[in-house]
């Protein structure tokens, strides 16, 4: 086997150098990690070869020039997703990603956790087109200046301007900005995964907003509820303790973090059996939201 050449050598370190950003953009993009992962090994393919011609003018910018690759073939992808969607057996939920738990005054996490794209919010990006999508996540998520956009996707600012105001406008009338505290979320989520796994209606339906909308993610390969959101607290509550009592006995809760939010992960034996995610009520501890990934396909990551 031959030994790397300096050059190779040197577009190895820079793609592992941009490596985590090219991540977060394109799953950002995607909400699946499994297909994050090929658009990498693609993006990696593009860029050894580009980096490693003879003939090659020197790049002037690795980080666009990698984040450009990135972001195309991610669009590229972006009809097979959506054609896997179309015969998607119930509700479709995002890939869970594990990230670090953040400590209090350390700016690195802050940094990290601000980059983090919530259950919740990808579930609404995946109402935006494709580019309009890439058009938010580079911006809104990441800072892009639209310029710097434009030219990732090769359009004019003036139509990446148009495209940025529309995904805003949409994402904002679904899913208003604001910041629950971490710590309110972590107790509520412990609270409710208690009185699930206790059978506890009263305490259950205490935590549950009237208006609560449960997405549960079986893929057809495993228990959900239903095929399509359930509504509503008294059926919600219904169903949960339903599944509850089936599962309780077998099940370890870890609490952790799933998209930079507070979150329950379940273990049956060594294996991960299902994630929940909740999202709570503006400047309230009721529960308006819950995110429930039992899909074995989207946990396997998880180990």
């Amino acid at each position: 086997m031959s030994e790397s050449t300096p050059a190779e050598e040197a577009a190895t370190e820079v793609f592992v150098a941009h490596r985590e950003l090219l991540f977060s953009v394109v799953y950002g993009m995607l909400g699946l990690v499994a297909d994050t992962e090929d658009v990498l090994q693609e993006t990696w393919l593009a860029w050894a070869a580009r980096a490693g011609a003879a003939d090659g003018a020197e790049i002037e910018s690795p980080r666009a020039y990698l984040v450009r690759i990135a972001v195309n073939k991610a669009l590229a992808r972006q009809d097979a997703v959506r054609r896997r969607r179309e015969t998607y057996v119930g509700p479709w939920l995002p890939e869970p990603l594990l990230t670090p738990e953040v400590v209090v005054g350390d700016a690195s996490g802050e940094v990290e956790r601000g980059e983090s794209v919530s259950m919740a919010l990808l579930v609404v990006l995946e109402t935006l087109t494709p580019v309009e999508r890439a058009v938010f996540v580079l911006h809104e998520v990441f800072g892009y200046r639209h310029t710097e956009t434009a030219a990732i996707l090769g359009r004019s600012p003036s139509a990446v301007r148009q495209l940025a105001h529309r995904a805003r406008e949409h994402v904002q009338a679904r899913r208003p900005r604001f910041q629950t505290d971490p710590l309110v979320r972590r107790r509520v989520t412990e609270r409710f995964a208690a009185a699930v796994s206790g059978g506890d209606l009263a305490e259950l339906l205490e935590v549950l907003a009237p208006e609560v909308v449960m997405w549960a993610d079986g893929g057809g390969k495993a228990t959900a509820a239903g095929r399509q959101p359930v509504h509503g607290r008294d059926l919600v509550a219904e169903l949960l303790l339903r599944g509850g009592s089936r599962n309780a006995s077998r099940l370890r809760v870890v609490f952790g973090r799933v998209n930079g939010d507070p979150s329950a992960l379940l273990y049956a034996g060594d294996g991960p059996f299902a994630v929940l995610v909740l999202e709570l009520a503006p400047d309230s501890d009721l529960v308006t939201g819950i995110y429930f990934v039992t899909n074995p396909d989207k946990l396997a990551h998880l180990g």
